[in-house]
């Protein structure tokens, strides 16, 4: 589309950039810049991030709302797409009560807090898992030869406002969610967790999809990979854990530690019993969960820009 074109082209020179002479220079380069820097050099380098991400994002949301109805039909489109997994779920329970254990306003509300949150993550940060094309075709090349963080500029990179499609379906679950609920007694605990819960779910997803993107550098097909732990995690976690096998439900607890999106902090709130044997206080830990996840992520990250190679092309 031109207005795309025209968005990489704004971004290829609003930002300035210096020019290495041969490939393995560039590489050389980008993964030199600021490693040893000081803390105060650490958080210059974060806000510089910040303001890259909003700049390349504002100049993709104009180029978006250039083409208002192209906007709003492809808006719509993520919306229904994403609605008929839930319509399945309304159509199973035309035939059953229970799922697992649960009612349909339980379940809906483990999917539309799996859906807010996954939501925001694939909003914010989706585009990691298009870095493995970069990698093959040598263009993140151009990336490292720009004073700007690169996580940034692939985060940024092809900002979609389409994926407001999916946490507004989410928006209107949950909504529904909460009306329904009529067995759970409120407290300001649990009206409390439920922010946290979709703040701490988007972070907990943002992790896994830069940590997806880090083993891109490595495996450059990986794509598929990244999107089994990404929509697939958040599939997954749209249903009771009851329903999963031990094994799995111990993967998505302890090694990617997805259930702290929404199972166990739902679980408090709901009044249901934990999976695995596990303490109450568990449901209080997602905010720590994703600073964990965060922090790790990061280092995956820099771990994969350190051993990326040019291709020279």
């Amino acid at each position: 589309m031109g207005g795309g074109a025209g968005v990489a082209g704004a971004v290829e020179t609003g930002v300035r950039g210096e020019r290495w002479a041969d490939a393995d220079g560039i590489a050389e380069a980008g993964r030199a810049r600021g490693w040893d820097d000081g803390p105060l050099s650490r958080t210059s380098r974060v806000l510089d991030g910040v303001r890259a991400y909003r700049m390349i994002t504002a100049m993709w949301i104009r180029s978006t709302m250039a083409y208002r109805v192209s906007f709003a039909m492809t808006t719509l489109g993520n919306f229904v797409a994403t609605g008929l997994d839930f319509l399945a779920i309304v159509l199973m329970f035309s035939q059953i009560d229970r799922l697992g254990g649960y009612s349909l306003p339980e379940i809906a509300f483990l999917y539309g807090l799996s859906s807010i949150a996954f939501g925001i993550a694939d909003l914010v940060v989706g585009s990691m898992d298009r870095l493995g094309s970069r990698v093959r075709d040598g263009t993140l090349d151009t990336l490292l030869v720009r004073p700007v963080p690169v996580l940034a500029q692939v985060a940024a990179d092809r900002f979609a406002l389409r994926r407001l499609g999916r946490i507004t379906q989410g928006l209107l679950v949950f909504g529904y969610s909460l009306t329904a609920l009529d067995d759970v007694h409120w407290t300001a605990l649990k009206v409390l967790l439920l922010p946290v819960m979709l703040i701490s779910g988007g972070a907990i997803f943002c992790a896994v999809f830069v940590a997806g993107g880090a083993f891109q550098f490595v495996a450059r097909d990986a794509s598929e990979v990244q999107n089994a732990f990404t929509y697939g995690g958040a599939t997954l976690l749209q249903y009771p854990p009851g329903l999963f096998a031990q094994d799995l439900v111990r993967g998505v607890t302890f090694v990617v530690p997805l259930a702290f999106v929404n199972w166990l902090p739902a679980l408090y709130v709901l009044g249901r019993p934990y999976p695995l044997g596990l303490p109450e206080w568990v449901a209080f830990l997602s905010p720590l969960v994703a600073l964990g996840c965060c922090a790790l992520a990061g280092l995956a990250w820099r771990a994969g820009l350190l051993s990326y190679r040019s291709t020279g092309s």
